[in-house]
């Protein structure tokens, strides 16, 4: 067991040796990497902000389905019970004639006195359901078989405009996807070119360690290790620089009237914190293990 963390121990303090051996070159790639990285932190917080958006959009958007005004409390229940077990239903609210005039009082505010007029007998609204979807691609089907129910007077949605801005959500994702693989590539390569150098710089010691017994592990970790170590460097700076920056425009964009107004927000820069921290471990693995395959011969 001695032997084994004592090996552990060496295999690491070789990879740490190596970052400092080579100052120049790990200097060089750990600033590329940063910037990388930096960028991937930026297009990763897009992405997940868009993934964000598009969620809350489907929860908060669905259809509402007005009730005949002769049905009856028991139809309306009947009614009720029906849309519920529709499969792709999330939720359904129960909105009475009453609750939906004073929800228009407050779309009013101050002129809501232009409908006292209308209560009691005279109140003009319709009763209806809020039917809110677990997909909001079955808003069709599930729509087409509420039409079917009796006591259904009609349905309104925001079909069209939902749908216009869930594609082009979803069409700025695929662009962030394909910038995030990119960035992932370069970094590979400036990882895999780095430990390249310290290889080629170190080349009479390993033919040595070879030579004496050496496994083939035993020489390829602690360049691992290395690649590694940059990465971990790198995602740390990345994420101090665009954690305070994006909490910084968080705040002011969460304050703003802007956001208040369509009632979204901003997910937490915490829940991206450990994305960037693997992407730069894996990033330096990956990059040592390429580098090793194709340059170190043993």
């Amino acid at each position: 067991m001695i032997v084994k963390y004592n090996r552990l121990g060496y295999l690491i303090g070789e990879g740490f040796s190596n970052v400092f051996k080579n100052k120049k070159s790990t200097g060089a790639s750990l600033m590329i990497m940063c910037a990388t990285m930096i960028i991937f932190g930026i297009f990763l917080i897009l992405g997940e902000n868009i993934n964000h958006f598009v969620k809350e959009i489907e929860s908060a958007q669905g259809i509402q389905v007005f009730i005949k005004n002769e049905a009856t409390q028991e139809q309306i229940e009947e009614l009720g019970e029906k849309i519920r077990k529709i499969d792709g239903v999330s939720t359904i609210e129960y909105v009475s004639k009453e609750k939906a005039l004073d929800q228009m009082k407050e779309k009013f505010g101050d002129k809501k006195d232009l409908l006292e007029g209308y209560e009691g007998e005279n109140n003009i609204f319709t009763a209806s359901y809020v039917v809110t979807l677990t997909d909001l691609n079955q808003s069709k089907t599930v729509q087409d078989q509420i039409l079917t129910f009796d006591q259904v007077k009609k349905i309104t949605s925001k079909d069209e405009t939902v749908t216009t801005l869930i594609n082009l959500a979803n069409g700025i994702k695929i662009v962030t996807g394909v910038i995030l693989m990119l960035l992932i590539v370069i970094s590979i390569f400036i990882i895999a070119n780095t430990i390249k150098l310290t290889v080629h710089a170190r080349r009479k010691e390993i033919s040595i360690m070879k030579y004496v017994g050496a496994t083939n592990g035993f020489i390829r970790w602690p360049f691992i290790v290395e690649g590694m170590i940059i990465g971990i460097f790198a995602s740390i700076i990345s994420i101090v620089i665009v954690g305070v920056a994006y909490s910084f425009l968080a705040e002011q964009l969460v304050n703003s009237q802007f956001m208040q107004v369509i009632n979204m927000s901003l997910i937490s820069f915490a829940d991206m914190f450990n994305s960037i921290i693997f992407v730069g471990i894996g990033i330096g693995a990956l990059g040592s293990v390429i580098s090793m395959r194709k340059y170190l011969k043993v």
